[in-house]
């Protein structure tokens, strides 16, 4: 007689972790295949009325005071020896590459001007700027008779910053949101998330220089950010909880995982910042509100995602699993709950979140680079430490007010460099008073 075991059959997820392996394997392939990226340029909107051959770039819109564009304008940008020269285009746009950041000197050669256009009163011509903090820098010329240049009225430079403080803070929201999910659902403090906002928009860039159209790019970006949480969680955190490793020895994991994952960015994509398509277009005027047409768009998209997220949430088998495992795992499980799955769909929502506010972050800045994300994550633990952890309503209210606080604090004479340090400033104090949070429960200690 043959005896047979008993119990169920063994569970074989080598197969599908190999095939996981396989599709990851494959993107960082065709990264090879793409790098140096610093080597690829992205397309623009409009065409270039400059040869651009290098990685910074001085650019600007020529519109006279009735917003109708000035083409044929001659532009010159100068530093130490080097002299770069650009002609406007029929939509008025101008671009000159420079081969370092620096300080540079900018002349619009009056005499290309067309017969009865001429620079606003007031409006210094050559001028100096200088780059900060990114590879593109708009450069602005006043036209028309009579006008005298002089600061944007306080009013309307707040209520400008007020909307770009609520456009940034919504996509920082996309981010924290689902950094609160799994919080909430795991207990872990995922210091790797700043990895899963840059991976969407560096993935992004590479599927764009491989020659894939744009939506196609945006599509396979966000699969990719979820995919990306998947592999994170059934490779490394679901076998660490199986295991009963402590929460603080899985964050410092954690902050492992993502000094790793910034450097292989790093080493594939390149040093240098880099810009998606689309990434430069002039403001347009809503009412009182100037805004770009990519903050606009930022604003929109992160509003509808979010709001789907709060339905499916709310209203969803799925939304009350998840809110159950969060507020209590062993219940849950008790309850009948499969958890392994639902942290497991939490992982793979919170990366694509994560990669769509990538994409909006870069949008934003803008541009790409290797750190992006890392560049934000303390911002978006303030968002969600500020309306409370494990709560994705907290994160959503928290990331606004940061966002908010971040853009107003320019208005008021912080300088620009020094804008994200205001966000930590709430963040300490929010720990100080309230370290629940706004929406936090407060829980027994002992």
């Amino acid at each position: 007689m043959r005896s047979t075991p008993k119990g169920p059959p063994p569970r074989r997820p080598g197969r599908l972790l190999k095939a996981l392996g396989a599709v990851f394997a494959s993107v960082l392939a065709i990264l090879l295949v793409v790098a140096p990226a610093s080597l690829a340029t992205s397309p623009s909107p409009t065409p270039s009325p400059s040869n651009q051959t290098f990685q910074n770039n001085i650019s600007g819109f020529l519109r006279d005071d009735t917003r109708a564009p000035i083409p044929d304008v001659k532009i010159t940008a100068k530093s130490g020896d080097f002299e770069g020269t650009a002609t406007s285009g029929a939509n008025g746009a101008w671009n000159i590459g420079v081969p370092v950041q620096g300080t540079y000197e900018i002349e619009l050669d009056e005499s290309t001007l067309p017969e009865g256009i001429k620079l606003a009163d007031g409006q210094e011509n050559p001028r100096s700027v200088t780059f900060s903090q990114t590879s593109n820098l708009s450069v602005i010329f006043a036209f028309g008779k009579g006008i005298v240049v002089q600061q944007q009225d306080f009013g309307q430079n707040l209520l400008n910053r007020l909307v770009a403080g609520l456009s940034f803070g919504l996509l920082l929201a996309l981010a924290s949101v689902g950094l609160s999910l799994i919080f909430g659902t795991t207990g872990l403090t995922n210091f790797a998330h700043g990895e899963m906002v840059t991976l969407g928009a560096v993935l992004v860039f590479m599927f764009n220089a491989v020659g894939m159209p744009f939506w196609l790019a945006l599509i396979l970006a966000l699969l990719g950010g979820g995919l990306f949480g998947y592999v994170q969680d059934a490779g490394l955190w679901k076998p660490l909880r199986r295991k009963g490793t402590g929460l603080v020895p899985m964050m410092i994991v954690s902050i492992g995982l993502a000094l790793a994952v910034r450097y292989i960015i790093q080493f594939f994509f390149g040093g240098a910042t880099q810009q998606l398509p689309f990434a430069q277009s002039p403001e347009i005027q809503l009412g009182p509100v100037s805004i770009s047409p990519n903050n606009l768009w930022s604003l929109v998209i992160s509003a509808v995602v979010i709001a789907i997220l709060g339905i499916v949430l709310l209203k969803t088998r799925l939304g009350k699993a998840t809110r159950a495992v969060a507020d209590n795992p062993a219940l849950a499980a008790a309850s009948g709950i499969d958890v392994d799955n639902v942290i497991r769909i939490v992982w793979v929502a919170g990366g694509m979140l994560a990669s769509l506010g990538g994409i909006l972050w870069a949008y934003y800045r803008p541009g790409v680079t290797f750190d992006m994300g890392s560049q934000i994550l303390l911002l978006i633990f303030a968002g969600v430490t500020l309306g409370g952890l494990g709560t994705v309503w907290g994160a959503l209210i928290g990331s606004i007010i940061v966002g908010i606080f971040v853009e107003l604090t320019t208005v008021f004479g912080l300088a620009a460099d020094l804008k994200y340090v205001g966000a930590l400033f709430i963040m300490i104090v929010v720990l100080l008073f309230r370290p629940q949070g706004i929406l936090g429960r407060r829980e027994r200690v002992g």
